[in-house]
């Protein structure tokens, strides 16, 4: 089977984390949306996203199953999903979730109205602002360990850590020495060639993915997820890091969405409660303003290539554009715009060729090459932010 899985208007609601990828590569579970997908469907999947992102994230041109990026399966959608003929499509009280062509489109609305509808009845998970992201953490979660390790066995944990409850799986390769893992309330994930250094504690529903390392002695609370090539320490609740990324030292992230090739600096800490425990607000890119949440805890959201200096303390609420550089006393504000280089004392510009030099090393360190593609979509989000940065 191929699939093509299409941006609708959560793209614009998903930003700054959506500036980079289409809707279907976020990470919320173990897994992307779109890895989700090709697993439960076995299938060869693209992308019709934005034209600055369809370089690096191609769509297939052959007739195929549409999907929308921003719906997570289960097992109800996906047996709608798969029952749908050539012609339908499949809705919910307007909202396209999929259709089925014999031929290759780019144009998704305007094909999908040509098709016969059919009417889905049942809830399922969308993720559509940023929020949503940590927010359906754990139900992902669960979801994904279930699919990932249906019908296999375990690698052994040493003899050395703690366990409570049977609920722990362990790839080829990971491995932990003199730590706990209490998955009496929710599984417990270890990708592989992951690694839990020794003293930590970590309670599920939890994924490390492959790759990643948590150092000694840091506490992970659940409804988290770690993503591939990232290391952490220090203390973590209800937090999704995409990979790539690093909160290595001391200090607390919750209820927060990093990116990938973050960096956190040592001592930083983000709050997720406001001091009157009011409703929290975050930054919308479509109305310039705070829209609710309907939250009472929420931290940080953190768009990829961002990074902080040590000491960094977030506000409640507080999103963080694409490639900003946060560092100095106080607190800066709730709003940090995309290529912004400062912090509470005031901001600059992060003009794009000092930013690429930072990238070139930061790749460099992981083997992959920062190359043309990657920058031109970084030029593009500059581009396209500029109206943010009122310096």
């Amino acid at each position: 089977m191929m699939i093509n899985l299409f941006d609708d208007n959560a793209w614009q609601s998903l930003r700054p984390l959506s500036f980079t990828r289409p809707v279907a590569d976020l990470r919320v579970g173990i897994l992307t949306i779109a890895e989700k997908w090709t697993k439960h469907l076995n299938a060869e999947c693209g992308f019709i996203t934005l034209a600055h992102l369809s370089v690096k994230y191609p769509s297939l041109k052959e007739g195929c199953l549409y999907i929308n990026g921003s719906v997570c399966p289960d097992e109800s959608l996906l047996e709608a999903i798969v029952a749908l003929q050539t012609g339908e499509s499949l809705k919910k009280e307007g909202l396209l979730i999929a259709f089925k062509t014999d031929y290759g489109t780019t144009d998704v609305m305007k094909t999908a109205d040509q098709l016969k509808p059919k009417e889905y009845n049942r809830d399922f998970t969308r993720i559509v602002v940023p929020e949503d992201i940590f927010r359906n953490n754990d139900i992902e979660l669960r979801k994904d360990f279930a699919l990932i390790t249906k019908g296999r066995s375990s690698a052994a944990l040493s003899a050395t850590n703690t366990l409570l409850g049977n609920d722990i799986f362990v790839e080829e390769g990971g491995g932990a020495e003199c730590s706990t893992f209490n998955s009496l309330n929710g599984p417990i994930y270890i990708g592989r060639n992951s690694q839990v250094w020794e003293g930590c504690h970590i309670r599920g529903s939890f994924a490390l993915c492959d790759n990643s390392q948590i150092k000694m002695g840091a506490k992970i609370y659940a409804q988290t997820t770690i993503g591939p090539y990232s290391r952490v320490g220090g203390e973590i609740n209800n937090a999704v890091i995409w990979g790539y990324s690093s909160k290595g030292h001391e200090g607390y992230l919750g209820n927060s969405v990093l990116g990938q090739w973050c960096n956190i600096g040592a001592d930083s800490n983000n709050s997720n409660l406001k001091n009157n425990y009011a409703e929290v607000r975050l930054w919308d890119y479509a109305t310039e303003g705070f829209r609710k949440t309907g939250l009472q805890f929420c931290g940080l959201i953190m768009a990829d290539h961002s990074k902080c200096g040590i000491n960094t303390m977030f506000n409640t609420g507080t999103v963080t554009g694409v490639s900003a550089n946060v560092f100095g006393p106080g607190f800066p504000r709730n709003f940090i715009p995309d290529f912004a280089w400062g912090g509470a004392q005031g901001f600059d510009v992060y003009k794009l060729d000092k930013m690429f030099e930072t990238a070139e090393k930061v790749y460099e360190r992981r083997n992959i090459p920062f190359d043309q593609t990657e920058k031109d979509i970084l030029q593009a989000v500059f581009d396209m932010t500029e109206n943010y940065r009122h310096f």
